[in-house]
């Protein structure tokens, strides 16, 4: 069948939202018609020194916020970016990318060219062009992925060929499920998924407090945490938890989904496609309930290939017409206004399509995983010993048709009162700071990227800093100005220097003011930081177009103070990227 050729691939994804791990199966799926044989493993769990002893890998990597690689894959990329690796230490390595990105952004799938020309430096051979998957695209990621798979087989049958008896590409038709399920009597009394890990731990709600006014538009809390147990963590690490949704939204889609009668019968759980990933925690044995209330998510806003496994299951003509417009290059403009425009749930859309039944075996194949949510950390272990504090905002909108949305995770959240216990884990984060605490630090965090910054100032602080500048925005002064009375004293102090920006506060007609704006106006102050002591910007927030503002007044700072010509102010600021004194811990 494969002319003596060694047919194994291994697909290696760095996500923060699940995409590229989606994409990954997907390409899995398509390699199946090529003979291969594939392993799906995520960067963060991949030991990244065994990568030496591979032959032929695809990488499929995301881009988060501005242009940084996901957290997945830091640990890879720093290990190929040391100095002592050798010019042809991949030389027997096969691999191509496919990168994740949005065109909108300067940096555009940023992480998948920096990998791709680090392994091509390095002696690896690139057996197909990198791919470049575009949100901006009419038709989404696949507006790139789908003639980029094409291309991928092609490739993978000149340089890997198959026997001439076996020919050309096998037809793919419907996938078989990636697990097979069989009745047991009874179910596993443990029931939520993380409580057996023993990364997780035990933190018991002290506080959940609004720290935006009543009335206001958006629901902010502060929130503290509290173990039993000494915790260890730096300023910009991550808080991770799992949400769980609550049980009426679990009722009522069993219901609707006709599996009431079914919903709390055991069955025992079989990975059987070995090439497509599962959720972390999958248990052996479980039920449709516990599925859906920690492990599958049918609240979410579906991608593309939602759509094209709901086709397989679908069984009225005029549902299967509609699903076939919607996959068509010509219906992609329809999909879009009826699903991502308006964020029609999965659940609103199973509501329409009522000719689809589902089979248990396939409930991994057509609905997404339940993801951890991550939060900065707002607080300094040192002053905070075995606490942890959040700054939340609780996600709470109406959709383009009206229809109320909550998020899972931050109406879990909201509902905690004090004494609840939860389970929660902790993740690194992107922000390193100056080993010297006297060096200064120019923080830029509006809204709730203020979190992050409220543990660096308070771990600076503790270590006799006075050398931190905050750069806070927001609307208002007497509506969401998050841990005001906090830096307002700590300026008193002369411990940090404060400059708050409220958009919203001038007069009626005049220009409003936010964070870049006061970079500029105080550009003496900020090139002497960055330009002559050598000191380190962070920025955190989300990632519209806040951080590319900023990024663009310290250009324009470098270029004034500095005395630089235009093209040698956007280098400075990349090289102080490179040297590690730029951070962004942006999300979206």
């Amino acid at each position: 069948m494969t002319d003596g050729v060694d047919r194994q691939l291994l697909i290696l994804y760095a996500t923060e939202t699940g995409t590229a791990q989606e994409i990954a199966d997907r390409i899995a799926r398509e390699c199946r018609r090529a003979y291969f044989q594939c392993r799906v493993c995520s960067m963060g769990t991949y030991s990244p020194e065994d990568l030496i002893s591979e032959s032929f890998v695809l990488f499929v990597v995301a881009t988060t916020g501005s242009g940084a690689e996901p957290r997945a894959m830091t640990p890879l990329w720093n290990l190929l970016l040391r100095s002592d690796l050798p010019r042809d230490l991949f030389e027997d390595l096969d691999f191509c990318v496919f990168g994740l990105g949005d065109s909108a952004y300067e940096r555009f799938c940023w992480p998948a060219k920096k990998l791709s020309r680090r392994l091509l430096y390095l002696g690896a051979h690139e057996v197909c062009p990198r791919g470049e998957g575009d949100d901006q695209h009419r038709l989404g990621l696949d507006g790139a992925l789908e003639p980029w798979i094409e291309q991928l087989l092609e490739t993978l049958l000149l340089s890997y060929p198959l026997d001439p008896d076996v020919g050309e590409l096998r037809p793919l038709g419907k996938p078989p499920p990636r697990i097979t399920t069989a009745d047991v009597t009874s179910a596993s009394d443990t029931l939520e998924p993380y409580e057996a890990d023993s990364n997780y731990f035990d933190v018991t709600v002290r506080c959940n407090r609004r720290i935006t006014a009543e009335g206001w538009f958006q629901d902010v809390r502060h929130f503290e945490l509290v173990s039993d147990r000494d915790i260890r963590y730096d300023p910009g690490d991550v808080a991770v938890i799992h949400p769980t949704v609550i049980d009426a939204e679990v009722d009522s889609f069993m219901l609707m989904m006709g599996w009431a009668n079914v919903a709390d019968v055991p069955f025992s759980i079989s990975h059987s496609m070995l090439d497509q990933t599962l959720p972390n925690r999958v248990p052996r044995i479980s039920t449709l309930r516990i599925l859906f209330t920690y492990h599958l998510d049918f609240n979410a806003v579906p991608r593309r290939s939602f759509f094209r496994a709901l086709r397989y299951f679908t069984t009225d003509d005029m549902e299967r017409e509609r699903l076939d417009e919607f996959l068509s290059p010509e219906g992609a403009d329809e999909l879009y206004e009826y699903c991502q425009l308006v964020k029609r749930t999965i659940c609103e859309i199973l509501s329409e399509f009522r000719s689809a039944r589902i089979p248990r075996d396939y409930i991994f194949d057509v609905f997404p995983p339940l993801r951890p949510r991550q939060f900065s950390i707002a607080s300094s272990v040192k002053r905070h010993p075995r606490e942890i504090h959040l700054c939340v905002a609780i996600v709470k909108y109406r959709t383009k048709l009206k229809i109320p949305r909550r998020g899972i995770c931050t109406s879990y959240l909201a509902g905690l009162k004090p004494g609840d216990k939860f389970r929660i884990t902790v993740e690194k984060g992107l922000i390193k700071l100056p080993d010297d605490p006297h060096t200064p630090v120019i923080c830029v965090g509006p809204g709730t990227g203020v979190a992050p910054m409220r543990a660096v100032i308070e771990d600076r602080i503790d270590a006799g800093s006075n050398a931190t500048t905050l750069y806070f925005g927001c609307r208002s002064k007497l509506k969401d100005h998050h841990y005001g009375t906090e830096w307002e004293a700590y300026a008193e102090r002369k411990q940090i220097t404060y400059r708050v920006a409220f958009s919203r506060d001038g007069l009626e007609g005049t220009k409003r003011t936010y964070v870049q704006d006061l970079l500029q106006k105080d550009k003496d102050s900020v090139w002497d930081i960055l330009g002559n002591q050598r000191g380190t910007l962070i920025i955190s927030g989300s990632s519209n177009k806040m951080p590319a503002a900023v990024r663009g007044a310290v250009a324009n700072i470098a270029e004034d103070c500095g005395k630089m010509l235009k093209e040698d102010a956007l280098k400075f600021v990349n090289e102080v990227e490179r040297e590690g004194r730029l951070i962004e811990e942006c999300w979206s």
